[in-house]
């Protein structure tokens, strides 16, 4: 059955807007349930915004930004067949607004920090690293931690981690601190500032 690799945009200028999603084997689709929190929680404050997804995937979370107001969306994705995917999905909503970086996310961070450092201006980070029980991603967290605290304060706004709830993550990442956690069985959505 083929549409169950297909997800709408729940809100905003793009709403029902169907969006394909790369085979399971690469990458895993953020939870309407995850989703429907996280913009619940920012929903005003991403008007205008500038939005980072850090391993988009499908872009799912960047679109669904896109949708409800956010300015300029930063999509970062190594693997190739989720980026034919994710420039598809980006071809049916606005894609002045969009900008893919192919490549290592962990590579390609430093040209999206140069180019908001380049603006003056800040962004939400959302970060949903493959699941560290895949094959050949043990380390990703770590990397990950290392990746956060490279950032500077002056260009997050927010960072948002998607990740096993399993996973236990310290309060303090480099500079920024833990806000908040939420739990959706077993994923869970922490709040970085």
């Amino acid at each position: 059955m083929k549409d169950k690799f297909v997800k709408k945009i729940i809100m905003g200028k793009y709403k029902g807007q169907v969006l394909k999603l790369p085979s399971k084997t690469t990458t895993r689709s953020s939870k309407g349930i995850v989703l429907e929190s996280f913009f619940n929680t920012i929903q005003f404050e991403i008007v205008d915004a500038n939005f980072v997804e850090v391993f988009s995937g499908s872009g799912s979370v960047g679109l669904e930004a896109l949708s409800r107001g956010a300015k300029k969306i930063f999509f970062m994705e190594k693997d190739r067949d989720a980026l034919k995917v994710l420039k598809e999905n980006i071809s049916k909503t606005d894609p002045n607004s969009c900008e893919v970086f192919s490549g290592d996310s962990f590579k390609n961070i430093d040209s999206v920090i140069s180019r908001l450092k380049k603006q003056k201006e800040d962004a939400y980070f959302y970060i949903d690293p493959p699941f560290s029980c895949r094959e050949g991603m043990e380390d990703i967290y770590d990397n990950m931690i290392e990746l956060i605290k490279s950032l500077p304060e002056e260009n997050v706004k927010l960072i948002i981690i998607e990740h096993m709830t399993g996973l236990k993550l310290d309060d303090n990442i480099g500079n920024f601190n833990k806000i908040k956690s939420k739990k959706f069985g077993k994923t869970s959505l922490t709040y970085f500032q």
